[in-house]
């Protein structure tokens, strides 16, 4: 650090210094596009003038293309600013319950349950929900008789048949009823607990980390509560 009368010499005006261009911007602005034109037009050959149906093509060409390039820089942060408007209103998902379509239920501890909804569109009569491990074995069976069309829902407690606790882990929901004569296999959906919210690609948008290490779309989301 130099001085000057005991001063440091950073305090006093400093001679303001002009930015070499390094030639990194190489794309041409409409500036560029007129001076080019001018240029054009001062060294034509006399006998040969431009024609004026030429002259405006190229200008409504260089226009267009640059209304294009701005057109598609504001998408760009439109786009990025929805994006970021889309992740801070999942966040709020954190800790909440999502009902996913799917037969899959995960039980992360002692106390803890499963719940969700069968979906039926008919009157349905001997309605049976189990409950399986992964490997098959029926461990619960809910019998809720007959029910009318619409959602109904279910809640397992996480024990077995015998009031048993069952471990962690996920387990598979399956529901069975007669519907008219036929006895037929009903879809179900499922509550999941949202642990945590990924940003991935634009393709693929909001991602949802849920417990049991399974991770869904934003949009594979039925309903939010419950």
């Amino acid at each position: 650090m130099s001085t000057i009368n005991g001063l440091n010499s950073n305090l006093y005006w400093q001679e303001e210094t002009t930015p070499v261009a390094d030639d990194s911007n190489q794309t041409l602005s409409q500036e560029d596009f007129f001076s080019l034109l001018t240029e054009q037009l001062a060294n034509q050959d006399p006998t040969k003038p431009v024609d004026n149906d030429q002259m405006v093509a190229q200008m409504t060409s260089f226009t267009m293309a640059d209304g294009i390039e701005q057109l598609n820089s504001k998408f760009s942060d439109f786009a990025t600013s929805m994006t970021s408007n889309q992740a801070l209103q999942a966040s709020s998902l954190i800790g909440q319950q999502v009902l996913l379509q799917g037969d899959v239920g995960y039980i992360g501890g002692d106390g803890q349950s499963v719940s969700g909804v069968v979906i039926n569109d008919e009157t349905v009569q001997e309605l049976n929900i189990t409950i399986e491990t992964e490997a098959g074995e029926i461990v619960r069976t809910i019998n809720a008789g007959t029910q009318a069309p619409g959602n109904i829902q279910f809640n397992w407690d996480g024990t077995d048949n015998k009031g048993n606790q069952m471990p962690v882990g996920n387990y598979v929901i399956k529901a069975q009823g007669k519907i008219g004569d036929e006895s037929q296999l009903i879809p179900t959906a499922v509550n999941r607990h949202v642990d945590s919210v990924s940003l991935a690609a634009s393709s693929q948008g909001i991602i949802l980390n849920l417990n049991g290490n399974v991770s869904v779309t934003l949009d594979d989301v039925i309903q939010i509560g419950g």
